[in-house]
C-alpha cells in the first residue's frame, strides 16, 4: 500500500503509527502537543525513534469526550498539518470522522484518513475519501456495547462499513481495518477481540491495532495511563504474531523494539 509516497509492505511487516493528539482533553496526552512548536518537537522525537507514520487527531475520542464543532477541529489540525508537511517527509494520517475536517485535511496535504466510526457517523465522508483516492483506516465502533453474539455482530458491523466504502467507490487496495479496542466494547469484549484479533483477516484487508495505553490494559493491570507501556507492548507483540500491518501507539521507541524482536522470532 502506498501512503504518502512510501510503500508499506503490510503482508510481511508490522509498522508503527505514532499518536499525535493536538487536543486539550485526550486521555493520555491531552494538552501536551496542541501548540505548533510542541507538536513539531514530538514529531521529531517520533521520527528519531523510528516511527513509520504519524496519526494526527484534533478531537479526543476518549470515553465521555466533548464533541467539538468542525470549525474548531479544523482550526486545531490544519496549522499542525501544514507545519509537519513543511518540516518532515513522514507520512501523515488524520484521525477524524467528519467529512469537512477530512476534506480540509486532504487539501492541507494529509496522506490518509483514520475514521473511528467506520464511515457511519458522517454520510459524506466516504465520498470525500473516495474522491481523494487516499488510503483510509476504518474502525469498528458502536454507540452502545450491546451485542447478541459479540464476534458475529462485530463482523456484521464491519461488513456494513466495507459495503459503504465499496458503494462510495473507495478502492479495496486503499482500505485498512481496525477492530476498535476500547470503542463500543466492554472490558470482556476488548480482551476477547485481542485474543481473537486474527478473525478480521476474513475480510482480506490489512489490519491496524490501536490498544496503546487503553483502559482494558489499565483495568487488567490496575495501572494509571502513564504506567501502561508494558501492557501495550504485549498487545503489539500479539499484533505482530497475528500479522497486523500497523500498531497505533504512544511510545514509539519501545514499540519499534518490540516489533523488531517479535518479527525476528517469527521469521525463524
Amino acid at each position: 500500500m502506498l501512503i504518502g509516497g512510501r510503500e508499506f509492505d503490510l503482508k510481511n511487516h508490522t509498522y508503527v503509527m505514532g499518536i499525535l493528539n493536538v487536543t486539550p482533553d485526550s486521555f493520555s496526552d491531552g494538552n501536551k502537543y496542541n501548540e505548533k512548536d510542541a507538536a513539531l518537537k514530538q514529531v521529531e522525537k517520533m521520527v528519531l525513534e523510528g516511527v513509520d507514520i504519524v496519526d494526527l487527531g484534533g478531537e479526543s475520542t476518549r470515553p465521555g469526550y466533548t464533541l467539538i464543532s468542525e470549525e474548531e477541529e479544523i482550526g486545531r489540525v490544519i496549522p499542525i498539518i501544514e507545519a509537519i508537511k513543511k518540516e518532515f517527509e513522514i507520512p501523515l494520517s488524520l484521525d477524524t470522522y467528519k467529512s469537512n475536517v477530512a476534506k480540509a485535511g486532504i487539501d492541507a496535504g494529509v496522506d490518509m484518513i483514520n475514521d473511528v466510526w467506520g464511515l457511519k457517523y458522517d454520510d459524506l465522508i466516504a465520498e470525500v475519501i473516495s474522491d481523494s483516492q487516499l488510503p483510509c483506516c476504518l474502525m469498528h465502533n458502536r454507540k452502545e456495547p450491546i451485542y447478541d453474539d459479540f464476534l458475529n455482530d462485530m463482523m456484521a458491523d464491519i461488513a456494513q462499513t466495507i459495503k459503504i466504502a465499496e458503494e462510495a467507490g473507495i478502492s479495496n487496495e486503499k482500505i485498512i481495518l481496525d477492530p476498535g479496542i476500547g470503542f463500543g466494547k466492554k472490558y470482556e469484549h476488548n480482551l476477547y477481540i485481542l485474543k481473537n484479533m486474527e478473525a478480521l483477516h476474513m475480510f482480506g484487508y490489512p489490519l491496524l491495532l490501536g490498544a496503546s495505553r487503553k483502559s482494558v490494559i489499565g483495568k487488567c493491570l490496575d495501572l494509571l495511563v502513564s504506567d501502561r507501556v508494558e501492557g501495550t507492548l504485549v498487545t503489539t507483540v500479539m499484533a505482530v504474531m497475528k500479522n497486523y500491518g500497523f500498531v497505533r501507539v504512544h511510545d514509539i521507541k519501545e514499540n519499534v523494539r518490540a516489533v523488531k524482536m517479535a518479527e525476528a522470532i517469527m521469521k525463524q
